[in-house]
């Protein structure tokens, strides 16, 4: 990441911490129902393409205190979760520190091959059918905060979060929150998740909008949307300082395909609000979502999008006589 994406994330962290806050995934700010990860026996076009999902979780240098992950239903055989005849499936959730955890190029793949899970394993733990757990929170942890991969250019010490569909072809649908305490959900100031590549499930109600929130650095002139197994469920709408919406409409099942928007000069050291608008009545759609840029480069989208939620200005590109 480029200097001024530096200085923009570390300004926010030191000055508007209260703001810069998002220890939930999804965020209240995405609408995003639920994080769905298929056992690795389900069909691609239930909507999982490789049955991992990889989060990060990015911790200020200054906190000292012990940190935990809890994930809330991460049991798989409840109300939330998406049965396949019977449930049958188990799911893996680790969590992974020290040097490449972050890094590593493979970390950040949108495939999970090669050194994916470079780091150091921190702790781990598979859920299976479980009626205590159902609806209810799990705690994994405590976590020394300097067991982070040091990432200056993210603005602090970044943990890795991988979910691995095992055994089974049911889906898990769950959430998670990095918390202060054991036995609560307290954010930690200055804390922050993204990801490269987002699985999760759209809300049932026609008309619903989920959102993600990729941040444009300098030279970035275009970004690439992918989407697998839209169902033809709606259209995607990406709203910018500069755009009331860029629309595009996605039909495919089970397979992967791709949207181009051009980024103009007033969207650099923004984000930009990527809608999932829905339009059927279709219930159910899970899809998996990264975005890059004109260079093949992936682009992490924050749980807290990086300078607010992007409001589009009349003002922009408009210059006095």
């Amino acid at each position: 990441m480029n200097n001024k994406f530096k200085i923009i994330i570390i300004y926010l962290v030191s000055f508007y911490g209260t703001f810069v806050i998002a220890q939930p995934i999804p965020s209240k700010e995405e609408k995003i129902p639920f994080i769905c990860t298929f056992s690795r026996n389900a069909e691609l076009k239930w909507g999982d393409d490789d049955f991992v999902q990889t989060f990060f979780y990015v911790i200020p240098e200054t906190y000292k205190k012990p940190i935990y992950l809890r994930i809330f239903d991460p049991e798989i055989g409840g109300m939330n979760d998406e049965k396949h005849s019977v449930f049958n499936s188990k799911t893996k959730f680790s969590v992974y520190g020290g040097a490449k955890a972050h890094s590593d190029p493979a970390a950040k793949s949108p495939d999970p091959k090669g050194n994916f899970k470079s780091g150091n394993l921190l702790g781990s733990r598979i859920f299976g059918v479980d009626e205590s757990l159902d609806n209810n929170w799990v705690t994994l942890g405590p976590f020394n905060p300097i067991e982070g991969e040091m990432q200056p250019d993210m603005g602090g010490r970044v943990f890795k979060i991988i979910i691995e569909g095992q055994e089974g072809d049911d889906g898990n649908l769950y959430r998670l929150f990095l918390s202060s305490v054991a036995n609560d959900n307290k954010e930690i100031e200055g804390g922050n998740g993204f990801a490269y590549e987002y699985s999760f499930r759209l809300s049932d109600d026609k008309g619903s909008v989920s959102h993600l929130y990729p941040f444009i650095p300098e030279k970035v002139t275009a970004v690439k949307i992918k989407v697998f197994d839209y169902d033809n469920d709606g259209i995607i709408r990406v709203v910018s300082v500069a755009k009331k919406g860029d629309v595009r409409k996605l039909t495919e099942e089970g397979t992967w395909i791709e949207s181009m928007h051009k980024v103009s000069k007033d969207e650099i050291n923004t984000s930009l609000d990527v809608q999932f608008i829905k339009e059927s009545e279709a219930k159910n759609n899970n899809i998996v979502v990264f975005i890059s840029n004109q260079f093949g480069e992936l682009m992490p989208f924050f749980t807290s999008p990086i300078g607010g939620i992007p409001k589009f200005s009349l003002k922009i590109g408009i210059q006095p006589e």
